[in-house]
């Protein structure tokens, strides 16, 4: 699936170094899939705070995350990622982000963007003030268009296509290749020799 663009509310979380063990705390890591660990995001935090964003039903359908600096530090666990997306949340924009973070994220077909720090506490103070204001993310641009403006987002070149072409998912690409897969074991001796063997 193609990703180009993505139009939602935005949750505003404008904190910095906010690493995988607040996203998901590790006692929630313990499922055998990752069926229901949207309910878990930042747990701790949470309890911690009732003013947090995630608990707000003024942004309970948000689907654009408003972040800040290494967002996404810490372990290196998928989990995070998919507590986000299981919560609901289709991209995230911070001003930088933790390298496996992003991988994870892209891998999961979540566009994670960068902006400088002038544009997302413009972006934090709208969602704020105006929690159903849309946000829309045009990767094809990189750039997010919110309240009459626009600002520019950055993403590598690599996420940018793997995203947009919908390379992204790679488990629909090798199940599409299964007849090419299939050929090419076939050429290969070691592989029929151990096929006759079993």
């Amino acid at each position: 699936m193609q990703i180009t663009s993505i139009t939602g509310t935005a949750v505003p979380l404008l904190l910095d170094d906010i690493d995988t063990d607040r996203i998901i705390p590790a006692r929630f890591l313990r499922c055998v899939t990752f069926d229901g660990l949207g309910e878990s995001v930042f747990a701790d935090d949470r309890e911690q705070a009732a003013d947090h964003p995630f608990d707000d039903p003024k942004y309970s359908d948000g689907n654009v995350l408003i972040a800040g600096r290494n967002f996404g530090c810490g372990s290196s666990r998928e989990h995070a990622p998919q507590a986000l997306m299981r919560w609901g949340i289709k991209a995230v924009v911070a001003e930088s982000f933790a390298e496996i973070f992003f991988g994870n994220c892209t891998s999961l077909g979540i566009p994670a963007v960068t902006a400088d720090r002038t544009a997302l506490d413009q972006m934090n103070a709208e969602a704020l003030q105006n929690s159903e204001t849309p946000f829309t993310l045009d990767l094809e641009n990189r750039s997010i268009d919110f309240a009459g403006q626009t600002v520019p987002v950055c993403i590598p070149d690599g996420a940018h296509e793997a995203l947009t072409s919908g390379k992204w998912d790679f488990l629909t690409q090798l199940l599409a290749a299964e007849q090419m897969i299939d050929q090419t074991a076939d050429q290969l001796p070691y592989v029929a020799g151990f096929a006759d063997s079993v």
